[in-house]
């Protein structure tokens, strides 16, 4: 089984092109399976971070 960081809220933020839910880019989710682990690791390393920022950015816009 593959880890992955799916919150299973799979909601595309359109301008910015990520996921709301996980955090993931379009193109982060286009190739999850064929990542290798490690890279796969890296990514989510990133994930709180990016969601944070993400959060922020929208409830300045709102």
């Amino acid at each position: 089984m593959i880890e992955t960081p799916c919150v299973d809220i799979c909601t595309l933020d359109a301008a910015q092109r990520h996921c709301l839910g996980c955090g993931r880019t379009v193109a982060e989710i286009a190739g999850w399976a064929t990542m290798s682990p490690a890279e796969r690791r890296r990514i989510m390393d990133t994930l709180p971070e990016r969601l944070a920022g993400f959060n922020a950015s929208q409830k300045l816009a709102g």
